[in-house]
């Protein structure tokens, strides 16, 4: 059980590293034996950090709630990403509320809402029912503002510049 009074946490913004500071977060706490619950909306791809979790055991424990393909933005959003999207939420909730995990990661939740996947009073109603001593953190683009309003820390990744302009494309052990 954690000694400390939990958090809200968000990391936003057009830059690189959201998800890669909250995974640090988790590795941070991993050292001092706390677990983290890593729920990752709209991605269904294998990444290498997922690899690395995998022998953090049973500090960290991750689920992945999103298709093997990339979601278009539009108006009407398929309704299996919006059904993958609230099954995620429930899950993460059922973690959070498991009293198993000190830390409760939501990465690319912020996405998810902008892409309507997830209504952000559904969020609201995630945070309403936090206990005390769990940190959670809310990673992606777009994070609302009534979200930013409520969160206790926000940081805003600005892109100054990225190799991505050069055409460089995503290197295995770097970007994904």
């Amino acid at each position: 059980m954690t000694k400390f009074k939990g958090m809200v946490q968000i990391y936003t913004g057009q830059g690189k590293g959201k998800t890669t500071a909250a995974l640090g977060l988790a590795l941070r706490a991993a050292g001092h034996g706390l677990k983290t619950y890593i729920g990752q909306f709209i991605k269904g791809q294998k990444y290498g950090e997922l690899k690395s979790l995998e022998r953090l055991k049973p500090l960290v424990k991750v689920e992945q709630f999103g298709r093997n393909a990339f979601i278009h933005v539009n108006k009407n959003p398929d309704p299996q990403d919006i059904q993958k999207a609230e099954e995620g939420l429930d899950s993460c909730l059922k973690a959070m509320l498991s009293g198993l995990f000190d830390i409760i990661v939501l990465d690319e939740i912020n996405v998810a809402m902008y892409f309507n996947l997830i209504r952000e009073e559904n969020v609201h109603d995630f945070l309403d029912q936090r206990p005390d001593h769990v940190e959670v953190i809310l990673t992606g683009r777009h994070a609302p503002k009534s979200l930013i309003k409520r969160a206790d820390l926000v940081t805003d990744m600005t892109e100054i510049k990225h190799y991505y302009t050069q055409k460089v494309s995503a290197r295995d052990g770097i970007e994904r």
